[in-house]
Parts: C-alpha cells; structure tokens; sequence
C-alpha cells in the first residue's frame, strides 16, 4: 500500500501538507507561512490551497497546541522581516482529522513525529521531521516528478514526491539525532527566533523546490 493510498478522504485534486510542534506558536505558523510564501515566490500567483484553487493547502497544529492563541510575536516579527504575512493566525490543538486529512505531516522534532504516528491513522509512511523530509528530497531525482505545469500536474509532483521519501526512509540515516530536529525558541530573545527563523528556511528550501520544480530566487531578509 502506498502513502498516499492509506488516506481515502482526501480529495483527488488537493495535496494536504499539515507542520507539527507543541505550541503552534513559534515553529509550526513560521514554516506555514514560510511554504506559503514560498509558493508564491516560485508559481508567481495565488497560493495552491487557497478558496477556489485546488492544489496544495498548508496546515500547521500542536501536540500541546493554544488553541485559538495567536502566534508568537517574535515569530510574526521573523516572517515579517522575510516578507511572509504573519496575520490572522490561529493556533490549533493537533486533531485526529488534522492526521487523517493529511497528505504529509512534517514535525519539527522526532517527538513530535513519534506522537503524530502513535495516533494511528496510518500515519507512519506520511509522517516526517522537517529536516529528515529535506535529508530525502535531496536524494531524489527531480526529473523522475510529474512536472508542474497546472494545479493538478502539482498534486501528482507532491505524491510522487511524499512516495519517493517514505521508499529512501531507511536508507539515508541522520548523522546524529539532532540533525533531524529544530529546536524550540518559545521564551527565547528575538535573536534566537531568527536563527530558527533561517533553520526552518534553509530547511524547506529544498522542499518547495522539489515540490514545484522550481528554484528559490531569495531576496535579502529585512532585519531591522
């Protein structure tokens, strides 16, 4: 059975891409908003998800999620500074039909991921660490992906995509534990947000680019 096969809600014309920390506070909406942002900058239009165009919708919860909270204000002033748009954000207690709706859950650590996986759902072949999400995709022939000439084309990259990982899994080990976890900022002076702020950024990178077949032209980040 593949990843994706196990999810038999999902909409054939939506790939679901759901971020997991504790608080979806600090490091779940900035790696929300950065893919999002990230997206406009490589398809140059709406984002994928939003009402009325099918394509990827990007999500984020919270194992301990506040819900309702808004997001962190260091947080919001990181994605500020990258150009993303930090409003209206909500955090979320991570549900079971968060999981069961989603195409691929990317968590910011190994925890994160082990609880994600321990709510059943099938969720063990769609379930990554950000970092160990980034480890794969680079080890994938992107010319192997359907090319991503129309919002359904871009579905079909993303499951192919999530396919390829979860059959390197096992193959690429991390060199250390550490290096598949982002570290939690919550509490922290803004400094430190914006180390995590890059961590997360240089992480999904890859990610989006693989996902769209198309390369990051970054600008510079407006650090005051």
């Amino acid at each position: 059975m593949s990843a994706m096969s196990v999810i038999p809600d999902s909409p054939p014309r939506e790939f679901r891409i759901l971020y997991v920390s504790t608080g979806n506070v600090c490091r779940s909406p900035i790696t929300e908003r950065l893919t999002r942002l990230g997206l406009v900058e490589r398809l140059g239009g709406q984002i994928p998800g939003a009402p009325g165009v099918p394509g990827l919708v990007v999500e984020s919860a919270g194992t301990w999620g506040h819900e309702g909270a808004p997001m962190e204000a260091h947080a919001a002033q990181v994605l500020a500074e990258y150009g993303a748009d930090p409003g209206g954000f909500h955090g979320r207690e991570l549900l079971d039909e968060h999981v069961i709706q989603a195409d691929l859950v990317l968590t910011a650590t190994r925890d994160h991921r082990a609880q994600v996986i321990s709510m059943g759902h099938s969720a063990g072949l769609r379930t990554f660490t950000l970092k160990e999400f980034t480890r794969l995709v680079r080890a994938i022939d992107a010319t192997t992906l359907p090319d991503a000439t129309s919002p359904e084309a871009l579905v079909e990259r993303a499951r192919a995509l999530a396919r390829a990982a979860a059959a390197l899994r096992g193959w690429l080990t991390a060199p250390s534990a550490e290096a598949d976890e982002v570290p939690d900022p919550y509490g922290s002076p803004i400094p430190y947000f914006r180390s995590i702020g890059e961590e997360i950024r240089n992480a999904l990178d890859p990610v989006i680019t693989a996902l769209t077949g198309v390369p990051a032209r970054r600008g510079r980040v407006k650090n005051p």
